[in-house]
């Protein structure tokens, strides 16, 4: 067995053992008015949480909360990274690295906590006639297996992405929501066609709602293969050297430098306050919780805002220019008609902010225009923008590291200058 076959097989045994989680319900639960439930919240606040988590919120299963709590996690550090110089510096140590991980794991677990109590409460207003969505008498046993659950779930799907990153294929964060949304289309699908049968839905509509989603796909995969090839030149020295090995003449320079990151980050900073906010009968509470509906104005206007925001930001994480530069001046090359160093650094950095700013607006509105459109079309079910475009991204994301991997060792190049 090679290296890409165990990798590949690491990486579906990961996502299996996953999905099996999405399927073990929290002790004490009534299923039965549960899924009643969400059957009649399957496109709002709750059915965005619910595609996120793959269908295992509607389960109430231990996985509820899905890899959220972790992401939300995870935007904080790297704010404060952002913000505080001593926090980055531990994060771009090895030693540090270690601690900066564990920190977010323990805040991770904070969050997992007040979710999963937020939860627990929220479960004693649900059901009708006498009959509530909590079968214990005892509130306070109740909250405590609910939150150990929970817990244990989410743990264990942090767990089971840091494992995929590290020993399988691709980013097992994005790979575990990748297969939580997936796994929800078939469902989508039969549902739909139940809807057509019985008359509640025109075909036409059907027609309309493919012909968004077809088009929407189309646009994802033509601007994510969308790059900017900054050309380079060798000096003659570095050209001979190299002779008899593949030398990479430019620097690729993606339109969408953040990926997949600002939808899903933007997607948890507004579903951990709905979470908690639907578990209250506060009227206040109750007005924020419908106003921030997913598909209505103020979400989708929050939503826009966000993800612009956490564009630029992990744009400027994930695209080093000052390491560019200097890798490429210790190897001899040098982009035309610049010099090589700090001009370099500066010629690039430019290029990444403007390419930035069109794939800030294209994320924002790909995530937000969809949806809208097919709720506006009557649809029952939640598939937007976000969950298209994290298919599609993950989907390309992981192809291509399996070609990397199957290519690696045939080609080289004078050090590491790409991105």
């Amino acid at each position: 067995m090679n290296s890409l076959t165990q990798k590949i097989l690491i990486t579906l045994g990961f996502l299996f053992a996953y999905r099996v989680l999405a399927y073990i319900p929290v002790p004490g639960v009534n299923l039965d008015v549960i899924r009643q439930f969400f059957e009649q919240n399957s496109n709002n606040a709750l059915g965005l949480a619910n595609m996120f988590s793959g269908n295992a919120i509607s389960r109430l299963s231990i996985i509820s909360l899905g890899i959220m709590p972790y992401i939300t996690a995870s935007i904080v550090m790297e704010l404060l990274a952002a913000t505080f110089p001593a926090l980055g510096q531990m994060k771009k140590e090895r030693d540090g690295m270690q601690k900066y991980m564990q920190i977010i794991r323990y805040f991770t677990i904070f969050i997992t906590v007040v979710q999963a109590i937020g939860v627990s409460f929220g479960l004693q207003h649900m059901g009708n006639g006498g009959q509530g969505a909590v079968l214990l008498d005892n509130m306070t046993t109740f909250i405590i297996l609910a939150v150990f659950s929970m817990l244990t779930g989410t743990m264990l799907l942090m767990w089971f992405g840091e494992q995929i990153t590290q020993r399988g294929i691709g980013n097992g964060i994005s790979l575990i929501i990748f297969a939580g949304i997936v796994s929800g289309i078939p469902r989508a699908i039969g549902n739909t066609i139940s809807q057509v049968n019985a008359g509640s839905m025109d075909f036409a509509v059907v027609i309309g709602i493919f012909v968004v989603i077809v088009l929407t796909i189309l646009t994802i995969i033509y601007i994510e293969l969308g790059e900017r090839r900054v050309p380079i030149s060798y000096s003659r020295k570095t050209i001979m050297q190299n002779q008899n090995k593949k030398v990479m003449n430019y620097i690729p320079v993606r339109l969408n430098i953040s990926g997949v990151i600002p939808p899903i980050f933007a997607s948890a900073i507004l579903m951990f306050p709905l979470t908690i906010l639907k578990s209250s009968k506060n009227p206040i509470a109750e007005a924020i919780s419908d106003a921030l509906t997913p598909g209505g104005l103020l979400y989708n206007v929050l939503m826009f805002v966000f993800i612009i925001f956490f564009a630029f930001f992990y744009a400027s994480i994930q695209f080093n220019a000052k390491d560019i530069a200097e890798n490429l001046k210790k190897q001899g090359g040098f982009i035309p008609g610049v010099r090589p160093g700090e001009q370099t650094k500066e010629f690039l950095n430019d290029v990444a902010s403007k390419l930035t700013v069109w794939g800030s607006l294209y994320l924002a509105i790909i995530s937000t225009v969809p949806f809208a459109i097919i709720s506006s079309l009557g649809a029952s079910f939640y598939f937007g923008g976000t969950a298209v475009l994290i298919i599609v991204q993950v989907a390309l994301d992981t192809m291509r590291k399996i070609e990397a991997q199957r290519m690696m060792g045939q080609y080289q190049t004078p050090g590491n200058i790409g991105l």
